[in-house]
């Protein structure tokens, strides 16, 4: 142990993926330093407050329990060490129009009788749809997620096969999805989950199921104070352990010697490391190291298919919205059309869909008394100009169908007033092209098809987040921080 104490390992970036690696990485008994850009920890999760106004910056799901229960459980902990958790009911609205509003219960039971009420038989259906999703999420985050997929030879067994095979991997969650239901609104409400994997159900793997699995049985919860609630969780059992974090420490590149990266720069001087993991953007990271270093080209990093990026509202509101609920979905558009704009023809939506999430809803602590919190969002595609005037453009838009729904003026009680889009996660995050979500989860970015956790032409030099394995989203990047300080610590025990 005292050996592994003077190893150190330098994390670049606090988000999910790094505080994890870090945390996991102490608790193995090295010497921990996280160096983050920013001025406060959690990446895309930070929090800023204006006005009494307490706004979470990016994540506002918080799904897979069992996820957070694993990781603080890997250190001895909980999540209730560290947060108060609050199960939502309704778990959250679906406004189809002005006119057809569903709120999904939180309970199993109320969730079949919603089904059965749109389409005869929808309810055993489901039973057997959940049936067949249970063990795909049972193998998916026992086995699947866990795999650092560095080596073929990882997914190379017949008992594998036959999971890949049962897990619908190589089939579409579109056709999948049509084998149970036929209502167009059913069919609405199960594809949602997955635009949380940045692409539309053609082109994801039918395995995703899982996602539906973890939202109906396990639910959707909220972190009473916010979600950054978890990030300061995180760090705090992260200090336990000893882990130091310097915060306003950009790193701008490295200091190679034989294929082994000795140091770290920033514009503070150098910093020694035995091992570097890097949290950071993927692709800015490998800018950093220069051609002669970088696991991929330009041209690899172009082809590849990026989850959306998005444009953004901070709502400081002077009075209460009673229509909302915490989480509403605005599906009163045609998703085609928009998932078109996204995915095939890249271009700012014509008339999109977003989402309104309402925080002060559930929880006081967020807005000034008699005030409300509003989060509003609109998937866009990655890589578009982005200018003051197309923000303003589309605020008015949202508004219009918010005010319309809410049957209230809402502009004139607007107190504060936040955007963020491309330009703002380019800056803050170094973010490829804008990107708010990392990789897109299709087949052909799944598992080995990833970019690599770890670097191919330096012997110490590790990945970890949204861009890699598993995937994006909060519960996989905190996998992805355990897995990759797993293939660290036997890097470093050769």
């Amino acid at each position: 142990m005292d050996r592994m104490k003077k190893k150190k390992v330098i994390v670049i970036g606090a988000g999910f993926s790094g505080i994890s690696a870090a945390t996991a990485l102490a608790e193995k008994g090295y010497d921990v330093h996280v160096l983050e850009k920013n001025a406060e920890p959690g990446g895309r999760a930070r929090v800023f407050r204006e006005g009494g106004f307490v706004f979470d910056m990016g994540p506002s799901w918080y799904w897979m329990p069992d996820i957070f229960e694993t990781y603080f459980g890997k250190f001895g902990k909980k999540p209730s060490d560290y947060y108060e958790l609050k199960r939502l009911d309704p778990s959250y609205s679906v406004i189809l129009s002005e006119s057809e509003v569903i709120d999904i219960p939180a309970d199993l039971e109320g969730i079949k009788t919603l089904f059965e009420s749109y389409e005869e038989g929808a309810s055993s259906q489901l039973d057997k749809f959940l049936k067949q999703a249970a063990y795909k999420y049972r193998v998916g985050i026992q086995d699947f997620v866990w795999r650092p997929s560095v080596k073929f030879t990882e997914f190379l067994s017949v008992k594998l096969l036959i999971d890949a095979i049962r897990m619908d991997v190589f089939s579409s969650f579109y056709k999948h999805i049509r084998k149970f239901f036929k209502s167009s609104t059913l069919l609405k409400l199960m594809e949602f989950p997955i635009l949380f994997l940045g692409a539309i159900s053609q082109n994801t793997p039918a395995m995703y199921s899982l996602m539906n699995f973890a939202e109906i049985t396990m639910g959707t919860w909220y972190p009473m104070g916010g979600m950054h609630q978890i990030v300061n969780g995180m760090v705090a059992l992260a200090e336990e352990k000893h882990v130091k974090f310097t915060y306003n420490t950009e790193v701008t590149g490295f200091e190679i010697v034989n294929k082994h990266v000795r140091a770290v720069k920033t514009a503070k001087g150098l910093i020694e490391a035995d091992m570097v993991v890097a949290s950071a953007d993927y692709h800015w990271v490998e800018k950093l190291l220069g051609d002669d270093f970088r696991n991929y080209s330009e041209e690899y990093w172009d082809k590849r298919v990026m989850a959306p990026s998005s444009l953004l509202f901070y709502l400081g509101i002077s009075k209460r919205l009673p229509k909302l609920k915490h989480h509403n979905l605005f599906f009163d558009r045609d998703f085609s059309v928009h998932s078109h704009e996204i995915y095939t023809d890249p271009s700012w939506p014509s008339d999109p869909l977003f989402y309104a999430s309402a925080p002060s809803v559930t929880d006081p602590s967020v807005a000034p008394e008699g005030c409300e919190n509003v989060f509003l969002l609109i998937p866009v595609a990655p890589d578009l100009e982005d200018t003051d005037v197309q923000r303003e453009k589309y605020f008015h838009q949202l508004m219009d169908r918010l005010e319309a729904y809410c049957g209230e003026n809402i502009r004139d009680s607007i107190v504060y007033k936040r955007s963020y889009a491309h330009q703002d996660f380019m800056s803050d995050y170094h973010a490829f092209k804008g990107n708010a979500y990392g990789l897109a989860n299709t087949l052909f970015q799944t598992a080995i098809l990833k970019p690599s956790l770890k670097n191919k032409k330096l012997d110490n030099l590790y990945y970890t987040g949204q861009l890699t394995v598993p995937g994006p989203g909060v519960p996989p990047s905190l996998i992805s921080g355990l897995v990759v300080a797993n293939e660290v610590d036997k890097s470093l025990r050769k």
